[in-house]
């Protein structure tokens, strides 16, 4: 048995998103359904329905950041109930068995995982999802819980924006002492400003828009650097321990790597669609490192989730229908959003 889902797709890499309807199965022994209230529109939806990254499956359903209420369970499910809150981030199952896997980092499968939408599932074959439609179902393993606490359509973008930005600040042990660039003020640099203002760093806001310096002070940035002036790029060189690049458009990697520490870290979690332009010298003048950070695993996803409804964080949004999307999508490649747009499932 199967469930007729009502959906917004892209049915080839050059049409809009439209109505669609598709089939949902039943849940198995081990899996969730739920229906989805809210899903947050990431950057990245719109490079995949673009193929700007790799060749997509298509029809194709986008939104990896999903949440809603349970409605069914399988017979062997243990972790949920009818009736709870639940999330699905970008990833809705993995081998299991690789060693990525069994240490928790299952967002690094060597078998490859499945991702939420734009993927299949295990059996290589079949083609998931996503959440720009009324019903999911996935494994309980990938299914987390969402507390009751917040706001829960400012939740939904913390299954990827929030997640990506606070996985390699925990990876990298990010807090006290340290100061921290971040570059890039959208969905992904709102929410890195949070995390890190948070953790206990010294933050400052890297941005080529000075009309972005009052709201990233609101967010808690303590500095402001607008990078398109000379002057200021100088009396921030060798000062970073570390900065987190959430730029997707193409942009000067060696001149933000003159702002770190001997020894500082650049990490990539935007993702242009162009390829790197480094300079060996631009890392060797001090030993600095350029490194990348998908999302996180799924313990460490729940472990974030319950760091912000224990600190009170969410994502800035703007709430939109669903018949809105393909305009929002043009708004986002304008950074005309305040910081993540999502979609109240409830118009579809």
């Amino acid at each position: 048995m199967s469930t007729t889902t009502k959906a917004y797709a892209a049915q080839t890499p050059t049409s809009s998103l439209a109505a669609w309807n598709f089939e949902r199965r039943e849940p198995g022994n081990h899996d969730v359904q739920f229906d989805i209230l809210f899903c947050g529109v990431c950057h990245s939806d719109l490079h995949q329905i673009r193929n700007e990254w790799f060749p997509g499956i298509f029809p194709m359903v986008p939104g990896h950041e999903i949440v809603g209420r349970v409605t069914k369970v399988g017979s062997h499910v243990k972790k949920f109930k009818l009736g709870d809150l639940v999330g699905v981030g970008c990833m809705v199952d993995s081998c299991r068995v690789c060693d990525s896997c069994k240490e928790g980092i299952e967002q690094y499968c060597l078998n490859g995982n499945s991702g939420t939408y734009n993927s299949t599932e295990q059996d290589k074959v079949t083609p998931t999802y996503g959440g720009y439609s009324k019903l999911m179902v996935a494994n309980e393993d990938f299914v987390l819980k969402i507390s009751e606490k917040l706001n829960l359509a400012a939740v939904a973008p913390l299954l990827c924006a929030g997640i990506t930005t606070y996985s390699p600040l925990r990876h990298w042990k990010v807090g006290k002492g340290h100061k921290v660039g971040v570059l890039g003020l959208g969905g992904l640099g709102h929410m890195a400003v949070k995390f890190a203002v948070s953790f206990g760093a010294e933050v400052t806001m890297l941005s080529t828009s000075p009309s972005k310096e009052a709201d990233a002070k609101r967010l808690g940035a303590h500095h402001f650097l607008l990078t398109t002036e000379k002057e200021n790029m100088k009396k921030f060189k060798n000062y970073f321990d570390f900065i987190i690049d959430t730029v997707s458009a193409p942009h000067d990697y060696n001149a933000y790597l003159s702002l770190l520490k001997i020894s500082g870290t650049h990490i990539c979690v935007g993702v242009p669609p162009t390829p790197l332009q480094i300079q060996g010298f631009s890392l060797l003048g001090g030993r600095k490192s350029i490194s990348g950070s998908a999302i996180g695993g799924i313990a460490e996803t729940q472990e974030m989730l319950d760091y912000c409804a224990e600190h009170n964080i969410v994502s800035d949004i703007e709430l939109i229908d669903i018949k809105d999307i393909n305009s929002a999508y043009e708004r986002m490649l304008k950074g005309d959003v305040r910081y993540r747009f999502v979609i109240d499932i409830a118009t579809l």
